[in-house]
């Protein structure tokens, strides 16, 4: 059992280092067992803090050989120094001093993939966040930026590219096979940017012209046996440098930009300067080998790491509390890609659907934190969905406010004023008040105050005076170490509908004529009241459209109020919000029908919905699909106040068959339609087509009259892309046919058994099957020469889609599935930390449960919690989650 409590890090104790480093000389000496490690820094006394006091100088390292240390070129004795397991302790004699440090690592055992480490035979680096203090002795800060010159030197025949940051400036051969290649960064940067990579790999050349007529070369490294999967990850990179000079004025600004696809990866990719380092899984896309979802994931990661070339990389973050000053900005420029490149609607559902199952219950539970967190233990632990996604939606509620122009007059003064500094999320704020005369005093509590706002809204209609108005009400339940929460700026985009579903003219009671049909109300009290007046007739308000706000809103609509907002509603994610809204009122009323033992029967409005969209011919099949998808069993658990996980899941099944047997008739011709085999695109258009089909095959697998079947097999069998062949796939394994189920999966396995993130796929399906006997069907797969332990992407594909997407199998009644994470957590800590504990989510959300279950869980958490040599990354969750 740990002994001693790790360190807490607060935000409120930030202050400069006592030194800055100028610059950053680097030479890698590569070796199969082991690299050495040559430093030369730059160092500078910061007397803005210290004056003419000379401090000790204490660099961070961890895992580090220390070979030798030389001050302004004088070697130093070992007792001119001190260095333990975290930090090497020097004193200088002077203000102004270079510092030369030799260690030597040992790249293959770091199985953690932080700092230095090989993906099968390939060298590559993780430096963000704290990954390259186990390469060398370093002040391993985001607000310590400098200028690298790195020379990387490695055997010819097994390591022909050798790769670093910014523009290549030298080259040579070595004696005895071995090169070298020496590269510069012109551009400050602080130490988590940094990358390295040398290996075997071919590569995908193309050239983009900037705006002002610069030729860039575009350069995708992979393993040769991947080249034909990267045409569209060059076309999406593409994609997105236009749409950032258009949409936000950013030019790149190297001479080359590179993305190296690797294996092993903890997490999507990472945005090094000039030398973007991604999973291989946000690279590789192909008809044949990837779905439209991995796909849209390639483009939206390529765009997320681009963008950050600005949003995180000319402008950094001051210190890890100020994650989201990168991370929240670039997730919503990337979402704006993403709607401009394909259905802005579905897109935007797509984002809150993911927001509402996921981020809400992190707001929820234990390691509920503000979008700039007040202190963490181990950062790893924070890049959270609160600091990225939400952290977007504070971005996009700033850009509600000021409108697409002011926002865009905003971000121009923030990357002019803060070009080349780390700085926070207070200055970022600040240069959108400055660049519009706007004050976002009250805004900024966002950054501050965790959990999800609540917000219950009653309208009221004055027929003599012809007044409509809406009171607001606000509050936020307490979080872990916030009691009490003070009111927010909440923007709520709005309409009101006449009987026919028409926009009604808008005027406030203090204004002199009607401004439009659409507004945004920004509520800033805790109870606040907007009145409309020259409102002829009784309105149907549309609230919060677009989710311009991530909160749980309230407001008395009827059932018959949600039809008529999904049939008429103008705005398209309301319209998709009714259809949702009146499926969760209906699965709940179930669910609580079941559990008294009462008989089932189905509200014939949702059937009505459904109908009139499978009819409706003029509208996105994409928005058809999503619609007709149920709200998924992780949301109806984050809704409940305790879950019952067995009628959730139950219920849940029983509508969806009701839904397929009274719409048969009305989804065979329209699957019939939609199933031409054309030749595969990614385009929006037929990405939709795509979707509404395989959720109507979905559907038609449940009819008993097995009609389904039959074609479902001839989808698998014939479908010219993985999509379609994958939809088939997970219809015939959810289903009660276990000759095709069995047929299927032995031959997706022996046709695609050298594709490894296939074969993720085909682990996940079956991970994810909610039929009985799962648990025991992941045991077995983890025995499969496919899997292995020390790949994240299997983990997360395995292991992972079953605690996290097989709720009723994970939950089981005799905790076998908390056992069995528990034990998997536990073997994985010594190996990688960072994942094993974000495998504890599932874990961590025990008070969603009942009591037995929720005993079952605690158990399992006081299990690991009293393992010994536990990481800070398991036992910060841990000990957290227990509280």
């Amino acid at each position: 059992m740990r002994t001693e409590q790790p360190k807490t890090i607060y935000l409120k104790d930030y202050e400069q280092p006592d030194y800055w480093i100028s610059e950053t000389h680097l030479t890698f000496d590569l070796h199969d067992d082991h690299a050495l490690v040559h430093s030369r820094l730059s160092v500078q006394l910061n007397a803005d803090k210290h004056g003419q006091a000379l401090p000790a100088l204490v660099l961070d390292g961890q895992n580090l050989e220390l070979l030798s240390v030389a001050l302004d070129d004088q070697t130093l004795e070992s007792s001119d120094y001190q260095v333990d397991a975290h930090s090497l302790r020097l004193q200088p004699a002077s203000a102004s001093f270079d510092l030369a440090v030799t260690t030597r690592i040992k790249p293959r055992e770091n199985t953690a993939l932080e700092g230095l480490y090989q993906s099968g035979a390939m060298f590559c680096t993780q430096c963000e966040a704290e990954g390259f203090r186990k390469i060398t002795y370093y002040l391993d800060r985001p607000d310590v930026m400098s200028r690298f010159t790195t020379t990387v030197i490695a055997e010819r025949g097994d390591y022909p590219v050798l790769l670093s940051n910014g523009n290549p400036v030298a080259s040579g051969e070595h004696e005895g096979g071995r090169h070298w290649v020496t590269w510069e960064d012109p551009f400050p940067k602080p130490a988590y940017l940094f990358a390295l990579v040398a290996g075997d790999l071919c590569l995908i050349q193309d050239s983009f012209t900037t705006m002002s007529g610069r030729e860039i070369d575009l350069r995708i490294y992979v393993e040769p046996e991947n080249r034909e999967q990267c045409a569209h990850a060059m076309d999406s990179l593409k994609r997105s440098m236009r749409w950032d000079e258009e949409v936000y004025g950013r030019e790149y600004d190297l001479d080359i930009f590179m993305i190296v696809a690797v294996n092993d990866f903890n997490m999507g990719a990472m945005e090094n300067k000039g030398l973007n380092i991604f999973n291989s899984s946000c690279v590789l896309a192909h008809a044949d080998t990837a779905t439209d979802l991995a796909f849209q994931r390639v483009e939206a990661v390529v765009a997320h790491e681009y963008f950050h070339n600005w949003s995180g990389n000319r402008v950094t973050c001051r210190d890890w509390f100020q994650l989201s000053l990168k991370e929240g900005f670039t997730v919503l420029r990337d979402s704006q890609f993403s709607a401009d490149m394909n259905s802005e609607t579905v897109n935007r559902i797509e984002g809150v659907t993911f927001l509402r199952a996921n981020q809400f219950a992190e707001d929820a539970g234990p390691m509920a934190h503000p979008v700039r967190p007040d202190s963490f233990i181990e950062i790893s632990n924070f890049y959270t969905l609160t600091v990225y996604e939400k952290g977007a939606e504070v971005v996009r509620m700033l850009h509600t406010l000021l409108g697409a122009e002011g926002f865009r007059k905003g971000t121009d003064l923030y990357f002019d004023r803060h070009d080349g500094q780390a700085v926070t999320c207070d200055d970022f704020v600040k240069a959108l008040e400055d660049a519009n005369g706007a004050d976002f005093t009250q805004f900024k509590r966002w950054y501050s105050q965790a959990g999800t706002p609540r917000l219950a809204v009653e309208g009221t209609y004055d027929a003599s005076a012809r007044t409509f108005s809406l009171l607001f009400r606000q509050s936020c339940p307490p979080t872990p170490g916030q009691s009490e929460k003070k009111p927010q700026v909440i923007p709520v985009r709005m309409a009101l509908l006449d009987a026919q579903g028409q926009e009604m003219p808008l005027q406030l009671s203090d204004e002199s004529r009607a401004e439009g049909t659409e507004r945004v109300l920004a509520v800033t009290e805790a109870e606040q009241i907007f009145t409309f007046t020259g409102v002829a007739e009784e309105p149907l308000p549309s609230l919060l459209r677009g989710f311009s706000a991530p909160v749980k809103m309230t407001y008395p609509y009827s059932r018959d109020d949600r039809v008529f907002l999904a049939k008429h509603d103008p705005d398209g994610f309301n319209r998709w919000e009714a259809s949702q809204a009146l499926a969760v009122e209906i699965l709940q009323g179930l669910v609580g029908i079941h559990r008294a033992g009462r008989p089932l029967m189905l509200d014939q409005r949702l059937l009505d919905v459904y109908r009139t969209l499978l009819a409706d011919s003029t509208l996105d099949p994409a928005m058809v699909a999503e619609m007709l998808r149920l709200p998924s069993e992780a949301y109806l658990v984050e809704l409940a106040d305790v879950a019952d996980i067995d009628a959730i899941h139950y219920v849940r099944d029983w509508v969806r068959q009701e839904l397929a047997v009274a719409l048969e008739a009305e989804m065979w011709p329209l699957y019939q339609a939609l199933n031409d085999q054309v030749p595969y695109s990614p385009s929006a258009a037929a990405v939709a087509r795509r979707s509404l089909k395989n959720t109507l095959l979905g559907y038609l697998m449940l009819c008993p009259s097995g009609k389904a079947l039959d074609i479902c097999v001839r989808q698998f069998v014939e479908a010219n892309n993985m999509t379609d062949r994958q939809a088939a796939l997970v219809a015939l394994v959810n289903s009660s046919h276990e000759e095709q189920k069995r047929a299927a999966l032995s031959d997706f396995a022996e046709r695609w058994q050298s594709f490894p993130l296939v074969m993720d796929q085909w682990f996940s399906i079956q991970a994810a099957a909610s039929q009985p006997g799962a648990l025991q069907r992941v045991q077995e797969l983890m025995q499969h020469p496919a899997f292995s332990m020390r790949n994240p992407n299997k983990i997360r594909s395995l292991i992972g889609a079953f605690a996290n997407q097989n709720l009723v199998n994970f939950h089981l009644a005799d905790g076998s599935g908390y056992r069995f994470l528990a034990d998997r957590i536990l073997q994985l800590d010594p190996l990688n930390p960072q994942i094993a504990a974000r495998l504890l989510t599932p874990l961590t959300r025990w008070r969603k449960y009942d009591e037995a279950r929720q005993a079952l869980m605690k158990a399992e958490l006081s299990r690991i919690i009293a393992a010994e040599n536990l990481s800070p990354d398991v036992y910060e969750v841990v000990s957290k989650s227990l509280v």
